[in-house]
């Protein structure tokens, strides 16, 4: 039987984090002269100077302690108002400005339905930590109003003893945004970054372009090396515009600036893809879910460009019988790649399990659980989506394998999997 020490510390949805978002009134609603937001914007400069302040004052009392910088928000959508709307020629004052970005905001609480589907990698600073110790960043896909997702990020600590400590959370969260703060209307790259002043654990990015409209889900996130310690942290996610789907990915090398990248060719229109952290043979390589059924081998030439791949992996035992999937990018062992899978089986219930992969050529299936390493159990099955337990990427803790993952889609949890046990597990 394969011992999993199971951590105590737990994440779960939180509607009390919220951020301030831009709130959009539909730049198209026009009557023959005049739009929605111009409409707005005059009704509130009419309104006069005394009653602008107090009417600001109202909004501070109920919103500057729960935000970051609140004043500085507001002037900001203020500028990116203005850019749009004719706000006159007199010169305003602050209070005008500030109360014309209060009405072009709103408060969204980014994880208030669910949080879920995480994944872990090195952080890009290890300094001061002790032997035996690494400093991580975990992903998180958050669930909000609207069912839309976004990525939330926290910082932490893990060794093998097991320990796991996590970085307290900041009391304001922000949204990455583009650099000049506007607008995103089309679809394809598109680079925000997280605010100066932001911690990682309190920066959340939320969907920028039109495809990615009701949102970013399951970043698989890794530490792909380039070869002569160039390394980069690429994470493949689903972008879902509301009616359709497809793979992007995310580069960044500090987690202050972040690539967000539409994939192309045949393979891109579908879920579940996932990044070997390094080059195969001279090509990158990926693992993915081609026919919602199966897992394939995928290689490219080039990192935004994939097509149909062979083969890899159908269902064989009763847990997986109705599709099997990856969890997160493979881990590169003495032996091979490890490759970690999820199965639904009856009831659609989840489950996780591992397989390996040789080293040299990773089409070749090596040995596989027989049983699942981890399911839905107990009290773990009840949630906003029962019968789950998922994850979107683990790491290698010494000869441990530690790993973050879901629960029912309402919680998550983290546990250390010896690894030569987990290979002794494998037929």
């Amino acid at each position: 039987m394969l011992k999993i020490d199971t951590l105590p510390l737990r994440l779960r949805a939180d509607a009390s984090r919220v951020v301030v978002r831009p709130f959009h009134l539909g730049w198209q609603a026009a009557t023959v002269s005049q739009s929605r937001a111009q409409r707005l914007v005059d009704n509130v400069l009419a309104i006069p100077e005394t009653e602008k302040r107090h009417q600001l004052e109202l909004v501070f009392r109920d919103f500057e302690k729960r935000h970051w910088q609140t004043r500085r928000v507001f002037l900001s959508r203020f500028e990116e108002i203005a850019a749009r709307v004719d706000v006159g020629d007199a010169p305003l004052s602050e209070v005008a400005k500030q109360l014309v970005g209060a009405y072009f905001c709103h408060e969204y609480s980014y994880a208030a339905a669910a949080l879920m589907n995480p994944s872990v990698v090195p952080h890009p600073d290890q300094s001061g930590i002790s032997e035996g110790g690494t400093r991580i960043i975990i992903s998180l896909r958050a669930v909000g109003e609207g069912h839309i997702s976004s990525v939330a990020f926290r910082e932490g600590i893990v060794t093998a003893e097991p320990y796991l400590e996590l970085l307290p959370e900041p009391p304001f969260a922000t949204a990455a945004d583009t650099a000049n703060g506007e607008d995103v209307t089309s679809d394809g790259p598109v680079t925000i970054f997280r605010n100066c002043d932001s911690t990682i654990s309190g920066t959340v990015l939320f969907p920028m372009t039109p495809a990615q409209a009701n949102g970013l889900e399951d970043l698989r996130l890794v530490r792909f090396d380039h070869g002569d310690g160039d390394y980069e942290f690429i994470g493949t996610y689903t972008a879902y515009s509301g009616r359709q789907i497809q793979s992007e990915i995310l580069r960044t090398r500090d987690f202050r600036r972040f690539d967000l990248i539409p994939l192309t060719g045949t393979a891109a229109g579908n879920k579940g893809m996932a990044l070997f952290p390094r080059k195969i043979g001279g090509d990158y390589v990926m693992i993915g879910r081609q026919d919602g059924e199966r897992l394939y081998l995928l290689r490219s030439d080039k990192l935004t460009e994939w097509n149909e791949g062979q083969r890899l992996l159908e269902p064989r035992y009763p847990w997986e019988l109705i599709q099997i999937g990856n969890c997160g990018a493979p881990i590169e062992l003495a032996n091979g790649w490890l490759l970690l899978t999820h199965g639904v089986g009856a009831m659609r219930k989840y489950a996780i399990g591992a397989v390996l992969l040789d080293k040299d050529d990773p089409s070749i299936v090596l040995a596989r659980t027989v049983d699942p390493i981890l399911a839905a159990a107990d009290d773990d099955r009840e949630g906003y989506v029962p019968n789950v337990v998922y994850t979107c990427g683990a790491m290698l803790q010494g000869d441990s394998l530690f790993l973050p993952y879901g629960i029912a889609d309402s919680a998550v949890a983290f546990a250390l999997i010896s690894i030569p046990e987990l290979l002794a597990c494998m037929a």
